[in-house]
């Protein structure tokens, strides 16, 4: 019970942009002043929160405000795309310190990947010189499927080789540091929730946009991450019945007609790039060179990633229309490239296909964390875990 009186308190603290009095942590928790006052004496201790000065300009003596130490403690954030792998540091505050971005390797071999993350964790540490016991850990987010309770990564579709790896146990021992693995998308929504700057609805759809597709779902400031902790798999949802055939046997999957892969093999059918491109790497590069020839007026480019935009909104209104969100929220490490053409099309196109779009509107808005969002909820998700108030830390021994 004292441990999450305490994580609520810090939580109370965190969520205050001005910071709070004990005063008013008393009247806004419940709890006694003795207890607010020996929770925040502990916390002051453990560098977690500081004093910030007093407030108060009536009669009576000025109280003093408790603000969240930014640096009393930082998370790792890992986001393993095929294609890109990124790594942050943040701060208890949420903001990243620290960033690293480099190609995923080529050979998708389990052992030679998590022995990459590893050593750009070690570097990113290294350049931060943030003391190693402020650190609460490494949250990963890599592509679903996943199992969640053992760790385990299970045969994403673009990363060939990974039956059943076990991440989370691999990484904490190449790190010597805690581990928590949780999908990209979610992490991604998480993400948004702490920080994407939009306040106006706790309801929203997070459409992520890397080497492949998928959403992460908010339903009243709660993910939703089902019973295994992979919603939010949207790659079989057919936006076009004549479209290419997907590995399922279906035509016109999402994943094979809107995903940056298919953009780019599309792009070289129709001759607007010449060089064929197998390697995961190649993916960005021919995602900007086709915006780039978009932008320059080509016709058969700006086609291209029409019809991409308007079938991710047929997909997006099967989502829209089934949980009644009032936001739609693109990220991703390819999302920016996208952006500005999915920004004109998107929202038009989603009006024609959602039902209550005579109720309420839907706002279309790209993610306010930037490219590393899902690399930013992974840490977001460690913080939390480790210091957020839940409900398991009330369960009691037997």
């Amino acid at each position: 019970m004292g441990d999450f009186n305490q994580s609520v308190i810090l939580d109370a603290i965190r969520r205050s942009a001005e910071g709070l009095s004990r005063v008013e942590l008393v009247d806004l928790i419940g709890l006694s002043p003795q207890a607010v006052s020996n929770i925040t004496r502990r916390l002051l201790a453990e560098d977690l929160i500081v004093e910030a000065g007093k407030s108060g300009t009536g009669p009576g003596k000025p109280r003093t405000i408790l603000r969240i130490n930014p640096s009393g403690r930082y998370a790792v954030g890992v986001h393993l795309d095929p294609a890109l792998m990124t790594v942050v540091l943040m701060d208890l505050m949420g903001v990243v310190v620290q960033r690293r971005v480099r190609e995923t390797p080529l050979n998708t071999e389990p052992g030679e990947i998590i022995g990459a993350i590893a050593g750009e964790v070690h570097a990113l540490l290294a350049e931060s010189e943030v003391d190693p016991a402020r650190i609460e850990g490494i949250g990963v987010a890599p592509p679903g499927p996943i199992d969640q309770p053992a760790g385990t990564v299970v045969d994403p579709p673009l990363l060939l080789g990974w039956h059943r790896v076990p991440l989370r146990d691999a990484l904490a021992e190449a790190t010597d540091m805690p581990v928590f693995v949780e999908k990209d998308v979610t992490a991604a929504a998480v993400a948004e929730i702490w920080g994407g700057g939009h306040e106006s609805t706790q309801s929203f759809v997070f459409i992520y946009i890397g080497t492949g597709i998928g959403s992460g779902i908010v339903v009243d400031g709660e993910v939703l991450r089902g019973t295994s902790g992979n919603a939010g798999e949207i790659g079989h949802i057919v936006t076009d019945p004549n479209g290419p055939e997907c590995a399922c046997g279906m035509r016109g999957c999402i994943a094979v007609t809107c995903d940056p892969q298919s953009l780019v093999r599309e792009a070289e059918q129709l001759g607007v790039l010449s060089e064929e491109r197998h390697r995961n790497g190649d993916v960005a590069d021919g995602l900007r060179q086709l915006c780039a020839a978009a932008d320059a007026g080509n016709t058969l480019a700006c086609d291209i990633i029409t019809r991409a935009a308007v079938r991710t909104a047929r997909a997006v209104s099967v989502l829209a229309n089934l949980l009644d969100v009032d936001r739609v929220v693109f990220g991703g490490p390819f999302w920016a490239p996208l952006a500005s053409r999915y920004l004109e099309v998107v929202p038009s196109s989603l009006l024609d296909f959602r039902a209550a779009r005579s109720i309420h509107p839907v706002e279309v808005v790209s993610t306010g964390i930037g490219d590393d969002v899902a690399a930013v909820g992974a840490a977001c998700l460690l913080l939390e875990r480790t210091l957020g108030p839940r409900a398991d830390r009330l369960m009691l021994a037997r």
